[in-house]
């Protein structure tokens, strides 16, 4: 067995663990069954990655996708470390077999499905196990928003090693979500260790939709580097990407629609390219490895609380600065509340009530959007992060609750069957041919909304619909919904954010370069056709971190490149001849 510390040193190039990943290490180290929650860019791969070098066997790694598995074992290959995957997708299974047989893997990554066969288990008794690591663990609990069956399956093979520490790793998991990865996967309590959800460098930013494609096109034309941008349908992706490449930029699609090859080909595009953006579907982006994303884009909402803390979290692995944005509309709830009804299993229904309701909140709110995310995770935070929409440009709430009551009574009024254009004319009075047909112009509802008070309709409708409220019916009208009784009754109020002045001040410093030093730029330009002839993304060479650092330490022997952090043993010897090159030419 070897020395953790002295594997984080000379493997991966770093003095020092970070946050939680020490305590992790010393229960997988002591045999222990563990739970690990932490953020996306904490570090979650090297909590198995160290203890599968240092401790006797292969450690066996069950995650779930396919592109994911293949980006984690180049970057382990990058540093050194023998590391395989057994898929549907490799050709070479037969020799991965003999390899794994012989003890000659440090990491074998396989999917769940394959991992709960019995042929494959009796396989595993041939070699000792280091560990076993199940990655995206909240896949496991029916609680968790990407829940996925084979995951349940996983146990009788951690039963079949119970002197094998099993060790479960996600960044998003609630209190049911945790209580029930513990119970699914045979972890105790004691095992789990939380490490906060907080992710500090990436800003969040919420506003409503208007002009998707002209929205999406600015925050592209103003976001240098990578970047995602998620859309509801494989139509709007191919719609904004075209937007988006009309502009000049770099711009790709992703669905499940595409043909197979031509979507490998376009994940693979953005993998290796420092600043494409990438239009998909929520299909895209579990798979990506990639750190250096420096925005995320949602063109609708998603699908619950911790589906927008996983899929934003995609940004600024690297610990750069980077940005989330979310563009939403009422009609996202309305289809969302459908979908729920109408597409998942009764019991399941109140959670994912109750997640949309929270998604709902961050949206609506007019504080702080970090300490939303965070509380909804059982932490604690701040009132104000310092590094949101809300905290940077504090919007004005103003008390709606009169505006929604005249509404909801109007809806009512009015059957129960007209949508918000229609009930907005009567409230506001106005004498059409329609509304004097139905009678509506001798409701006790007509023209009680003034001209003062008659641009609030429209968005109180918006705010109403969101927290179900309002609900749409099947011919597209607007009817009472569950949370209408208490508003109507005076028992809740309705706070209505309006919108700020836009404002340019304190903005993230997203540039790569931010102090436009010329050896950083040459450092990079090293390390893309150093990328390009090893056919690895540039960041598999050297995290931009890295970069900056040479950039300024300046190392002239292979001795001081060694003390840059990230800079291992492996990518010493492969690269670092190149880099003092490079560095010579500026000393």
């Amino acid at each position: 067995m070897t020395d953790p510390d002295t594997i984080l040193r000379n493997v991966f190039g770093f003095a020092d663990f970070r946050g939680s990943q020490r305590a992790v290490i010393d229960r997988v180290m002591a045999g222990q069954h563990s739970l690990a929650v932490m953020p996306t860019g904490a570090g979650k791969s090297l909590c198995y990655q160290i203890p599968a070098l240092a401790r006797p066997g292969t450690a066996l790694v069950i995650s779930p996708l396919i592109a994911l598995m293949h980006d984690q074992v180049r970057a382990a290959q990058a540093v050194g470390i023998k590391a395989a995957t057994l898929t549907s997708a490799d050709d070479d299974r037969a020799e991965t077999m003999a390899r794994f047989r012989d003890g000659a893997l440090d990491l074998l990554y396989v999917a769940p499905e394959r991992a709960s066969g019995a042929g494959f288990q009796d396989m595993l008794h041939q070699t000792p196990l280091a560990l076993i690591a199940i990655d995206e663990a909240h896949c496991v609990s029916e609680w968790g928003h990407d829940f996925r069956p084979d995951y349940r399956l996983l146990r009788p093979l951690l039963d079949r090693f119970p002197d094998v520490p099993r060790l479960a790793l996600t960044a998003t998991a609630d209190r049911h979500t945790r209580e029930d990865i513990l119970e699914q996967l045979g972890i105790p309590e004691e095992g789990a260790i939380i490490a906060g959800f907080d992710r500090p460098n990436i800003r969040y930013m919420i506003q409503p939709r208007a002009g998707i494609g002209r929205q999406v096109k600015a925050l592209a034309a103003d976001q240098p580097g990578a970047g995602i941008v998620y859309a509801t349908s494989r139509a709007a992706t191919e719609k904004l990407a075209a937007q988006i490449a009309a502009t000049g930029r770099s711009a790709g699609v992703y669905h499940a629609g595409l043909p197979p090859a031509e979507r490998a080909a376009n994940q693979a595009a953005f993998v290796a390219s420092e600043d494409m953006v990438m239009c998909a579907t929520i299909a895209f982006g579990m798979g990506i490895d990639k750190p250096d994303v420096r925005f995320v884009a949602h063109a609708g909402i998603p699908k619950s609380i911790e589906a927008y803390y996983q899929e934003t979290g995609r940004a600024g692995r690297d610990g750069d600065p980077a940005e989330a944005h979310l563009f939403w509309g009422a009609e996202d709830f309305v289809r969302a509340r459908r979908r729920i009804e109408t597409e998942i299993e009764e019991h399941r229904r109140t959670g994912e009530r109750a997640r949309l309701n929270a998604l709902g909140a961050l949206v609506e709110t007019a504080g702080c959007r970090r300490a939303i995310l965070l509380r909804h995770f059982g932490e604690n935070p701040p009132e104000q992060c310092g590094n949101c929409d809300n905290c940077l440009n504090p919007p004005k709430a103003v008390d709606a609750t009169e505006t929604a009551r005249k509404f909801l009574s109007a809806v009512y009024r009015t059957g129960q069957r007209f949508g918000m254009g229609h009930v907005g004319e009567v409230l506001a009075g106005r004498e059409n041919e329609r509304i004097i047909t139905l009678g509506h112009d001798r409701l006790s509802v007509f023209g009680i909304v003034d001209e003062e008070e008659e641009p609030m309709v429209k968005p109180v409708a918006r705010a109403l619909q969101t927290r179900d409220a309002l609900v749409q019916t099947e011919h597209g009208g607007l009817a009472l919904g569950p949370a209408a009784r208490p508003i109507l009754k005076g028992e809740e109020d309705v706070a209505l954010v309006l919108p700020p002045r836009k404002s340019r001040k304190r903005r993230a410093n997203r540039d790569a370069n931010p102090v436009g030093d010329p050896l950083f730029d040459a450092l990079r330009e090293k390390r893309r056709v150093i990328a390009a002839e090893n056919a690895v993304p540039p960041y598999v060479v050297f995290h931009d971190a890295t970069l900056r650092e040479m950039a300024s330490a300046k190392p002239d022997s292979l001795a001081a490149m060694a003390r840059i952090s990230g800079v291992g043993e492996r990518k010493l010897a492969t690269y670092g001849e190149d880099f003092l090159a490079v560095i010579a030419e500026f000393r």
